[in-house]
C-alpha cells in the first residue's frame, strides 16, 4: 500500500522547482549577464573554482548552476579545470593554512586581469571558522577580492546576481576610464 501512495503523493523536490515568475526572473538576470560578458570579454567568461577549505555547501550551489535547470553555459559562463584558462577565480571556504599556498599558486597562474570572487560567508569573512587556529579569515587576507557574494550558502540566483554586479562594476570602470 505504501508503494502505491508514494506514486500519488506530492514529491519532496516539487517545492524546490522554479516556476513562473522566479524562472523568468532568473532567465532575465542571465540574459543581462550575458550581454555584459559579451561587452567586456567579447566571448564567454571562464571561471576556475577553488575550494580552500569549505563545507561544500557553496560548491553544491555552484554545480546547480551547470545543471539543465539553470544551464549557465548557454549564457557564456563555463567552469574550467586550469587557472591558466580562467578569466575569474571563485574561491569558497575560509582558506585553511594548508590551502593558502595552493590558492596563491592558482592565482599566480591566472592571466591578467585577475578577477577573484569570494562566494559564501566562509570565503567572505571566515564565517563560523573566523578566528580559528587553522584558517585565515576569508580570501581577502590572501588575495585581492573583486566581489564578495555572501550567504551560507548563497543560492544560484544570488551567485548570478553577484556575477552581474561584478560585470556592471567592471564595465562602469572601463567606461569611466575612457
Amino acid at each position: 500500500m505504501e508503494a502505491i501512495l508514494n506514486i500519488f503523493r506530492k514529491k519532496p523536490t516539487e517545492n524546490f522547482m522554479m516556476h513562473g515568475k522566479e524562472q523568468k526572473e532568473t532567465e532575465k538576470i542571465s540574459i543581462e549577464l550575458k550581454k555584459h560578458i559579451d561587452t567586456i570579454f567579447g566571448r564567454s567568461l571562464a571561471i576556475r573554482e577553488v575550494d580552500s577549505g569549505s563545507d561544500n555547501s557553496t560548491e553544491i550551489e555552484l554545480v546547480n548552476l551547470t545543471t539543465p535547470h539553470y544551464d549557465i553555459e548557454r549564457f557564456g559562463i563555463s567552469f574550467v579545470a586550469s587557472p591558466r584558462h580562467a578569466d575569474a577565480m571563485i574561491v569558497t571556504g575560509a582558506v585553511t593554512h594548508n590551502m593558502e599556498f595552493a590558492l596563491r599558486k592558482a592565482y599566480d597562474a591566472m592571466p591578467a586581469p585577475k578577477l577573484v570572487i569570494a562566494v559564501g560567508n566562509d570565503a567572505c569573512n571566515g564565517g563560523i571558522f573566523r578566528e580559528g587556529y587553522a584558517v585565515n579569515n576569508g580570501v581577502e587576507e590572501i588575495l585581492p577580492v573583486d566581489m564578495k557574494i555572501p550567504g551560507n550558502p548563497p543560492t544560484p540566483k544570488e551567485i548570478l546576481l553577484g556575477l552581474l554586479a561584478l560585470m556592471k562594476k567592471i564595465r562602469h570602470e572601463r567606461e569611466k576610464g575612457k
